[in-house]
């Protein structure tokens, strides 16, 4: 069977998306956040500079690992150290990838194309020297000035996530603004960045390799936003649950009716275990689970919802 280069291209830039699919269909869908805050390095009993940060990810790394779909790493928690923080990020980069393990950098990057097309030097490309699966980008340049980098992660098999409905509640008021001009005039600020998300994902079957970010807490202003993650294919990065309040029945409130698609990341819960590697891994399986039940259940509500 000869395989078209155009069929080649799409392979490639679906790539992201079916690596995830699959580990989130083998181990759940829970992304274990690898922040190493200062309080949890003093209480953990780590220095805290960039040694104490990477001895922090490796063990976090290494109770994640088999337990959950991906990792997500802070890069500022990194970036505070400088070069040397910077050194001891690329290595728990290269340590997940040794173990198979699916890395986000959460760099939350975005700015004019000209000025960001030199992010995918750094995460995307063979070689690149914080190679990552897939990094959180800011669209407020405008979601289309995200053009470029975007292409450039699917043509290396990569991935992105985009900020749209943040957990912060500060961000409420910016992201269900109206727009005044353009093709979502009339429409929030959150739904044309969505829906500019989607036109990437259009024509992959299963799960795209495009994300949204889409808070756990954001269930009491879900309406006004307009965006709607059950029409949304591909994968929904959620932060929220636990530490900064959401719980399983807000996640079975924003995202109702999603199919398979949303990675719940879940931090400062789980290293709260820690240094323990058995106590982390424990808390990783318990909160892997009870994520797990949450979003079944928020997929039969809308089968539910749809055969009324």
């Amino acid at each position: 069977m000869v395989i078209s280069s155009g069929e080649e291209l799409q392979a490639q830039r679906s790539d992201f998306g079916l690596r995830l699919s699959n580990s989130m269909a083998k181990y759940g869908p829970l992304c274990v956040g690898i922040d190493p805050h200062r309080k949890l390095l003093t209480d953990w009993g780590y220095n805290v500079d960039a040694e104490g940060a990477e001895l922090f990810s490796m063990r976090m790394l290494q109770a994640a690992n088999g337990r959950a779909a991906a990792v997500k790493f802070q890069s500022s928690m990194f970036e505070r150290y400088g070069s040397k923080g910077f050194e001891a990020l690329e290595r728990v980069l290269y340590a997940a990838r040794q173990m198979g393990v699916i890395t986000i950098v959460d760099c939350l990057h975005g700015g004019l194309s000209t000025t960001i097309s030199a992010i995918a030097d750094a995460y995307f490309k063979p070689g690149a020297p914080m190679l990552a699966d897939a990094i959180t980008l800011l669209p407020y340049y405008g979601a289309r000035s995200l053009n470029g980098l975007i292409s450039e992660a699917l043509e290396n098999g990569r991935g992105v996530f985009i900020a749209s409905l943040t957990s912060n509640p500060e961000g409420m008021s910016l992201q269900t603004s109206i727009r005044q001009s353009g093709e979502y005039k009339g429409r929030t600020v959150a739904y044309g960045i969505a829906s500019t998300a989607q036109k990437h994902n259009a024509g992959i079957e299963g799960m795209g390799s495009v994300g949204l970010i889409i808070g756990a807490t954001i269930g009491q202003w879900m309406q006004d936003s307009g965006v709607d993650p059950s029409k949304f294919t591909g994968p929904i990065l959620s932060p929220g649950y636990g530490w900064q309040g959401a719980e399983a029945k807000d996640l079975k409130t924003v995202f109702k009716g999603t199919r398979g698609n949303v990675l719940v990341t879940v931090s400062r819960f789980i290293a709260s275990h820690g240094p323990d590697i058995a106590a982390l891994s424990q808390a990783t399986e318990s909160i892997a689970l009870d994520v797990r039940q949450a979003l079944l259940e928020a997929t039969v509500e809308g089968e539910n919802t749809q055969t009324k």
